[in-house]
């Protein structure tokens, strides 16, 4: 039976790099740079106008950038975690902190360096057993505590210091997981401050500090200078891109590197009456600007300039998305819930019988999380709170809680519903 070229490209399990590993003498490297508390709309990729981010401004320029990427968690580690593995919190057992559980797990590295990937890891950890090297990371430089000196570019050092070493021989992967931002925003070299001594952030949209705020309060108390402090801290995580991807232009390694770029949870910083993110609030939140974080993907040749993807991706996506983008096959049994976005980032047609769902899934704590590309569900377990429903198109700012209305009981139930089936399959 004669099969069609798209057909048969659909149908392989790494569509597009079949193509492109005929134009590559060798395996494609991988850039992962983690920020730690960072909100998609505090970039200028993404429409902020008052706070300076250029490098990853023309990252996402000159690649391809999710308009909504949404954390599975509120925790930075439990989404450190689900990037690593693809697994969820409750599945890797790491949310708020480490777990022994993840000594178990397969992480991307670990399959890596099984395929002959050199793998180093740079920065914060945060997911127990820092003292030693793990799951495959032969170069292991975690912070741990006693670094000097402002330590985002003790990050960036290290993480230079590898791929000056590196050769267009052999492939690597580096993951530079920066501390920053993170409050209290302290520490930093006085010119990131300077940046925004007198802006007012009127674009903002923070609000008075909410009653239910548990954490934070101290930032809220002067929302404007906390938003400066954020402000720089964003800035200087910024200025350690640069860094990076000139090692990679000076030795000629940038075409065969895919560089991502994500954070590890994203924050209130004000919006809401919160500072921080679904930690910030009492019971815990799960509000947009909390779990949407940057997803910013540069891959010359391979991953289109200037692009703007709609469809909706989870944290819990990126580990088959780089499994089919480096050609490693993930672990089979470990229940992934994620599917990889690979087609899209490419812009490459998704087989007419599997179109993208367009339906995310986070949770904390007692609180649990579905959206579609119109509506979003908050459930909270045990009476701790009230539900909540929002139509996000007529309400982006989850102003109007529509859980008890009428009008949308069918949307409640069917979201409802799919939150079931989402608990039950990936328990």
């Amino acid at each position: 039976m004669k099969v069609s070229r798209r057909a048969f490209i659909a149908a392989s399990p790494f569509p597009v790099l079949s193509m492109q590993r005929s134009r590559r003498s060798v395996k494609p490297n991988l850039v992962l740079i983690l920020a730690e508390e960072l909100s998609a709309w505090l970039l200028g990729c993404f429409g902020n106008k008052e706070i300076k981010t250029p490098n990853l401004d023309l990252l996402a320029r000159s690649g391809t950038r999710f308009i909504s990427h949404t954390v599975a968690t509120a925790a930075a580690p439990g989404n450190r975690a689900t990037f690593l593995t693809g697994r969820l919190p409750h599945q890797h057992g790491c949310e708020d902190g480490p777990s022994e559980r993840l000594v178990s797990e397969l992480l991307l590295s670990d399959l890596l360096a099984k395929a002959g990937y050199e793998c180093a890891y740079a920065g914060r950890w945060d997911l127990g057993g820092e003292l030693k090297p793990q799951h495959g990371f032969s170069q292991w430089f975690p912070l741990a505590g006693g670094e000097t000196g402002f330590t985002a570019e003790w990050v960036t050092a290290r993480a230079v210091d590898f791929l000056e070493k590196q050769s267009p021989g052999r492939p690597f992967f580096l993951v530079a997981a920066y501390p920053l931002p993170a409050a209290p925003y302290a520490g930093l070299p006085s010119r990131f401050y300077d940046l925004y001594s007198g802006v007012a952030f009127e674009t903002a949209g923070w609000q008075p500090a909410s009653a239910s705020a548990s954490r934070g309060k101290e930032l809220l108390a002067d929302t404007v200078d906390s938003l400066r402090r954020l402000a720089a801290a964003v800035t200087a995580l910024d200025e350690q891109v640069k860094p990076l991807l000139a090692v990679l232009d000076r030795r000629s390694l940038r075409d065969n590197t895919l560089v991502v770029f994500t954070a590890c949870r994203g924050l209130l910083a004000g919006r809401h009456g919160l500072w921080y993110g679904g930690d910030g609030s009492e019971p815990p939140n799960l509000y947009t600007e909390a779990l949407e974080t940057p997803m910013i993907w540069n891959w010359p040749g391979t991953v289109p300039v200037e692009g703007a993807r709609t469809e909706l991706v989870a944290s819990y996506d990126l580990f088959p998305s780089l499994c089919a983008a480096l050609e490693v096959t993930p672990p089979p049994k470990a229940n992934l819930c994620g599917r990889s976005f690979l087609l899209p980032v490419t812009n490459q047609p998704l087989p007419r019988k599997a179109p993208w769902r367009n339906l995310v899934f986070a949770s904390y704590r007692n609180t649990e999380m579905v959206r579609d590309s119109r509506f979003k569900l908050v459930l909270r377990s045990n009476g701790a709170g009230p539900n909540e429903l929002y139509d996000l198109r007529a309400d982006a700012a989850e102003r109007f809680n529509q859980y008890d209305n009428a009008e949308f009981i069918t949307v409640r139930k069917t979201l409802e519903q799919q939150l079931r089936q989402w608990r039950t399959k990936y328990a």
